[in-house]
C-alpha cells in the first residue's frame, strides 16, 4: 500500500501525546516534548530570520534549577481537513500541525531509518 497522510483515528493525551492510526495501516505515536520541539510554525522554524527555537534539554543541566511546570497541550483544535492547531502550556499556538508533517516526522523505528533523505516506501521524491 502507498505511504498515506490522511488519518483514520487520531487519539489525543493532553498530559501524554497524540496518536494517530494513518488508513494505510502505520501507527505514530508523538510524545508531548517530541511535538513541541518540532512545531513547523515560522517562529521555531526561524524562518523569519530568526534563530530556530533549540530543543529543551531532557534533562536540566543544573539539579537544583528553578521548578517549571511540566508542559501540557491546553488544546487540540482541527485546521481544515489537512492539520492541526496545539494551544501548549508554554503560551505558544502559532503551530499548525499539518498531517504531512505529522507522517513525515514521525519517530517510529520504521520511518526513523528513512530520516537520512531516503524517502519513505511508496512515497513520491
Amino acid at each position: 500500500m502507498l505511504f498515506s497522510t490522511d488519518p483514520e483515528h487520531i487519539a489525543i493525551s493532553k498530559s501524554k501525546g497524540i496518536k494517530i492510526d494513518w488508513k494505510d495501516g502505520h501507527r505514530s505515536e508523538y510524545g508531548l516534548k517530541y511535538l513541541r520541539d518540532k512545531c513547523p510554525c515560522a517562529g521555531c522554524t526561524g524562518a523569519h530570520g530568526t534563530p530556530p527555537r533549540v530543543p529543551e534539554p531532557e534533562q536540566p543541566a543544573n539539579p537544583f534549577q528553578m521548578y517549571q511546570p511540566a508542559l501540557k497541550m491546553l488544546g487540540v483544535d482541527p485546521v481544515g481537513n489537512y492539520a492541526i492547531r496545539i494551544n501548549w502550556s508554554d503560551g505558544h499556538s502559532a503551530g499548525i500541525y499539518s498531517y504531512d508533517h505529522l507522517r513525515e516526522i514521525c519517530p517510529c523505528e520504521a520511518c526513523q531509518p528513512n530520516k537520512k533523505g531516503d524517502p519513505l516506501p511508496g512515497r513520491p521524491q
